[in-house]
């Protein structure tokens, strides 16, 4: 699986330490981050992980992207619900193309173990069938 990880700037030590006790389980499946999240992760992991820009700079974009394409099957993205964000318009579009898209979202620490649990118990094979050849949605 394709999983994005993404942190606002007060959330970066939280998203660490998430990969950091789900370091096992992340290592089995290919990942994505923003710029400086992405290097903080390989930082404190050693796992590989492909950066985009930072998240102002477009790589809230170049991960919505992929998610349009079918190429991206869980986004962990870490927002911080108390600061304003200068890309909020980015960050909105990047929600809405994941509920799009249906590709699992989690916001917050809480529903971000949650997916990563139900990952590693083979919860997530209805993204499978989800889309069908030509990467449209299904109506199930």
């Amino acid at each position: 699986m394709k999983i994005a990880l993404i942190a606002h700037d007060r959330q970066k030590t939280l998203i660490v330490k998430l990969a950091t006790a789900y370091q096992p389980i992340l290592a089995q499946h290919e990942l994505f981050a923003t710029g400086t999240t992405g290097q903080k992760i390989i930082d404190a992991t050693g796992l590989s992980v492909k950066r985009f820009k930072s998240g102002p700079l477009g790589g809230d974009q170049q991960i919505g992207a992929l998610i349009s394409e079918n190429k991206m099957d869980l986004v962990i993205f870490l927002r911080d619900p108390l600061t304003a964000q200068p890309h909020e318009p980015d960050v909105n579009a990047l929600i809405r193309l994941s509920d799009v898209y249906e590709v699992p979202l989690a916001t917050n620490i809480g529903t971000a173990e949650v997916l990563l649990r139900g990952l590693d118990q083979g919860l997530m094979a209805f993204r499978e069938v989800v889309h069908d050849q030509d990467s449209n949605p299904i109506n199930l």
